[in-house]
């Protein structure tokens, strides 16, 4: 029997989250796979809520990492769409079952077996371990192809975060040219959809609970407008101007105020996942007929639309390139916020060791 690729990477062993050297066994290439090495990761606040288990399904050891640029150096003989030296990408699963009403849609994103990238469980039966490591072996029909105008290290989050915002803008109509559009939260997504909202031509808010990031959303991020939600005087003035919002914060925080600044028939979309539960009576939405959709990450079909249209605009995630070594300071760093706006992990760069089992 064939043996499995061996593999190098960093893993969390308990909810302490720490991360160290791991040594493990990817699954032995199919027809169909492509063998990647891996040259960036970023690190997601997913990442961080899956080590610590916040969520109660760590499937421990875990290889985080789910936002990952590398090139091929093979491909199974039933792949004809890559080749050996291409530059691609792996975001948030690799594998789904195919057959269900979500993935016959072309929103496999959605399907009830997903199959995730990290800390999820392949057709085989075995715990899939992510972009925290130096090999990637995945099914074709999951594998993206990075634009050459991309730098790599700005390009890895888009797998993530860009395809999050992006996919719900599309959805919604929230990318027509003229419309307006408000933010909330100007961190790893945020400023992204920040840039996107820019690039499809449209008149950008961003809205935060402080004046802290006005001038980085304005003059360097490029936004139109910075509307501080504390402040009852700016948040009504705004009130009834916008056509849609992308609210991208992960900590609870009240939805109604935000509500009142759509146009009658607008739009919100949820892509941050606070832990408590919404309060949204019912006359917030039924007033003015406002509508509330939530939107988890996105197709692999969106996820390329999305890479060749941030490719032919220049977009990029703003990040802070670390080597493995400091991963566990880079944690540290993300639970306080402390990035601007995306930690991402030069694995190529990095000495990566086997464990000392």
């Amino acid at each position: 029997m064939a043996e499995g690729l061996p593999a190098l990477g960093w893993a969390a062993r308990d909810v302490s989250g720490h991360l160290s050297p791991y040594s493990f066994s990817r699954s032995v290439p199919k027809d169909d796979d492509v063998t990647i090495k891996v040259l960036f990761c970023g690190i997601c606040h997913t990442d961080l809520h899956i080590i610590k288990n916040d969520w109660g399904n760590a499937l421990y050891p875990i290889v985080p990492g789910h936002e990952i640029v590398g090139v091929v150096t093979a491909v199974g003989p039933g792949v004809k769409t890559f080749k050996a030296g291409d530059t691609v990408g792996v975001g948030y699963f690799l594998d789904s079952c195919r057959t269900c009403y979500s993935c016959g849609k072309g929103y496999e994103n959605y399907c009830s077996t997903l199959v995730l990238t990290s800390n999820g469980v392949d057709g085989d039966g075995a715990t899939t371990q992510g972009g925290f490591s130096d090999v990637l072996i995945v099914n074709k029909d999951y594998v993206l192809h990075v634009p050459d105008t991309l730098p790599l290290p700005g390009a890895a989050p888009l797998l993530c975060a860009g395809v999050t915002v992006y996919s719900p803008m599309v959805q919604y109509g929230l990318n027509a040219p003229g419309k307006h559009l408000g933010v909330v939260g100007l961190g790893g997504l945020g400023h992204v959809a920040v840039k996107f909202g820019k690039a499809f031509g449209m008149t950008v808010t961003v809205i935060s609970t402080s004046e802290r990031k006005r001038q980085e959303a304005l003059d360097r991020l490029g936004a139109d407008a910075f509307l501080v939600s504390n402040d009852p005087d700016q948040m009504k003035a705004a009130a009834g101007t916008m056509d849609g919002i992308i609210d991208t914060v992960s900590a609870g925080h009240p939805i109604v105020p935000l509500l009142d600044l759509l146009r009658p028939m607008g739009q919100m979309v949820v892509v941050g996942a606070p832990s408590k539960p919404m309060e949204l009576p019912a006359f917030a939405i039924i007033g003015g007929g406002k509508r509330i959709a939530g939107n988890g990450t996105g197709s692999v079909a969106d996820c390329q639309t999305m890479l060749d249209f941030a490719g032919k605009h220049g977009i990029t995630a703003d990040v802070e390139v670390v080597k493995m070594d400091y991963v566990n300071t880079a944690i540290e760093r993300l639970e306080r916020n402390d990035v601007r706006y995306r930690f991402v992990i030069d694995v190529a760069g990095s000495h990566l060791q086997a464990d000392a089992a």
